[in-house]
């Protein structure tokens, strides 16, 4: 079958693009891994030794950089509804986070250990119509705060992928009731055109 011209456009660019160059060259599976760098760089969020979620982890661009950071007395449990080539040391569960299930599955991985950080890197399969894309994002992003209001202990930290849109302004003011801090990053490893930010809150309050 013949390729679309978007399509086409889309492989020009990708293949044309440095941090895809670059995640080829430093041995990362993909370029989402110079965004948490770059927030690692800035804020500090890993440390040797932590308990970290990662949501929407596949390929794996996070946990590569999150497990070698935090290194083998770290411990790190990730998902995604997609396949994920092992990592040594990463616990990793495969199914669709908006499915009761697999969230439980996720919490029993955690188990009773405290949470020091959850990311997530989680965005919906898109549309390109942003009435429907956006709830859809946005109801990721609640589940992924859900999620960590139960794991992580207190003085955490939330790092999520969101998109500005209807039900953003909300969604921050509940971050910002959970946390002492609450951030916004946007990579420079994060194409212009995306409307993606990362929300970044520090130190969670606890329930």
């Amino acid at each position: 079958m013949a390729r679309s011209k978007t399509s086409q456009g889309w492989l020009k660019e990708h293949f044309n693009d440095p941090y895809v160059k670059m995640a080829q060259k430093d041995g990362y599976r993909s370029r989402a891994s110079y965004k948490l760098l770059e927030i690692q760089e800035k804020d500090r969020i890993l440390r040797p030794g932590i308990t970290v979620v990662d949501l929407g982890a596949a390929p794996g661009g996070w946990s590569q950089v999150t497990s070698r950071v935090i290194g083998d007395k770290g411990r790190l449990i990730a998902s995604d509804i997609l396949e994920m080539d092992s990592i040594p040391d990463v616990t990793f569960v495969q199914g669709d986070f908006t499915d009761d299930a697999v969230f439980a599955q996720i919490l029993e991985a955690i188990g009773e250990h405290p949470v020091d950080l959850v990311i997530s890197d989680m965005a919906p399969n898109m549309s390109g119509v942003r009435e429907s894309d956006q709830p859809r994002a946005m109801y990721l992003c609640e589940l992924a705060l859900d999620l960590s209001t139960r794991v992580l202990r207190p003085g955490g930290d939330f790092l999520i992928k969101i998109f500005h849109g209807e039900g953003f302004d909300e969604y921050h003011k509940q971050v910002r009731q959970l946390f002492d801090k609450v951030q916004m990053r946007k990579p420079l490893s994060s194409r212009d055109r995306s409307r993606e930010q990362y929300m970044l809150g520090r130190g969670y309050r606890g329930q």
